[in-house]
């Protein structure tokens, strides 16, 4: 490794890609999903790897993961952008990978980074070289696998979930780099104060890779203003190299959960006003868009329901317009949803309704169907009465028809009560 960074190349690297570790014990957080003894590092360790989906968000450690796992690994290692490539080139490494296990017995793993971006015709492309293993596919994405991949792909790879970061996390990656003469900062002398420490780690919200970035950057500003010898980062000196205010609110903290509420219950008020103000708090502090669409769905659901139908429709509009258009002007489309939300009619009994009949679920149990209601689909279930009694509502008036259909413990309780 030394001799790797002794290199005039690998000096311009940026602070991020230096201090990537090439093995389990310099890889910090996801002990869940990488600890000691846990499966997939065992795996790795044995050589007796399987299709993997990394699912987590940037700087969540996805690609240094799979770069340990080449390291590990006897295989053949491939990487693969679906930002840059496409099939043409991806048939070319197929046909590479059955020839290395045909003539050498050596399997190939392809680490297919951003894997979303493939359309569902082209991951298609995947699964008979997955299903046959001429390969094993790891792929890595941002997007919430259920809904960016392929479902056969899926049933072929196991999902690993990588949380952000946490705070101590980002910490510690922060001091590693500090430390380490050979890769990092060391031979510089650079120490931070509590307070610049603080504004880093929550300046990268979960993010190595902008932590380290962010670090670097801050060291160039600091000795460009003459600082070359044992430099100290103040949180001041942090807030002028980044320009930002990196503690105005904390995502994971109790003004996270301040903000948020605030929000919501100004809309539930009807006060597009405060509403908009609390947004755009949450905004400037860092918050991610999509987090605030988010909730303005549920809430539709929650304090508007029926009272105003299209609610749903609009958060759903507007949720998907911030993930489509990103920030800044996704401020737009979360302003017209906001104002929307707030000024609704408001109903809460489709959800009050679900909590009462949740709570009779868990409390009472699995309460037997009536056999009024049930399907006879064979002659034993005739037999046994399933199906006898049950009145067909269309050969009614208005297709209503009085019966009951909760188990008779219930019978009569009402769940749905909307306002008039």
């Amino acid at each position: 490794m030394k001799d790797l960074f002794d290199d005039a190349f690998a000096r311009t690297m940026p602070l991020a890609e230096r201090m990537r570790p090439d093995d389990f014990s310099g890889f910090v957080g996801h002990e869940k999903v990488v600890g000691k003894g846990m499966p997939l590092r065992e795996a790795v360790e044995s050589d007796q790897l399987q299709s993997l989906i990394l699912w987590g968000p940037p700087g969540s450690g996805k690609t240094t993961l799979a770069h340990i796992i080449a390291e590990k690994s006897k295989a053949f290692f491939h990487p693969f952008s679906a930002a840059v490539s496409g099939i043409p080139e991806l048939r070319n490494i197929i046909r590479e990978a059955e020839d290395r296990l045909k003539h050498h017995g050596t399997r190939t793993i392809l680490f297919v980074d951003e894997i979303h971006r493939f359309n569902r015709t082209q991951q298609d492309a995947f699964l008979p070289h997955v299903e046959r293993g001429t390969v094993v596919l790891i792929g890595a994405t941002t997007e919430n696998p259920s809904f960016a991949l392929v479902r056969p792909l899926l049933s072929r790879s196991l999902v690993l979930v990588l949380d952000p970061l946490s705070l101590e996390d980002v910490e510690k990656i922060i001091r590693n780099a500090l430390a380490d003469k050979e890769r990092g900062l060391g031979q510089k002398k650079v120490s931070l104060s509590k307070e610049g420490m603080q504004k880093l780690v929550h300046f990268s919200d979960g993010d190595a890779r902008i932590a380290l970035n962010a670090l670097e950057f801050t060291v160039k500003h600091a000795m460009s203003r003459g600082k070359k010898n044992a430099v100290m980062l103040s949180g001041a000196l942090v807030e002028e190299a980044l320009q930002k205010k990196t503690l105005r609110y904390d995502k994971k903290g109790e003004e996270h959960y301040n903000l948020i509420s605030a929000f919501i219950k100004s809309m539930r008020d009807s006060d597009p006003h405060a509403a908009l103000y609390w947004m755009t708090r949450m905004l400037e502090g860092g918050e991610d868009p999509r987090f605030i669409a988010r909730r303005m769905v549920i809430f539709a659901s929650e304090d508007i329901g029926n009272a105003q139908p299209t609610a749903i429709a609009v958060a759903v509009a507007v949720a998907d317009a911030v993930a489509f258009i990103g920030m800044p002007e996704a401020a737009i489309n979360l302003a017209q949803g906001v104002t929307y939300l707030a000024l609704a009619k408001k109903d809460n009994a489709s959800y009050t309704g679900l909590m009462e009949a949740w709570r009779d679920t868990k409390e009472k149990g699995a309460l037997p169907v009536p056999k009024h209601l049930r399907n006879a689909t064979t002659n034993l279930m005739k037999e046994l009465g399933h199906g006898k009694g049950y009145a067909y509502a269309h050969d009614f008036k208005d297709a209503k028809v009085d019966q009951e259909h909760l188990p008779k413990e219930l019978k009569g309780k009402k769940y749905y009560r909307p306002k008039k």
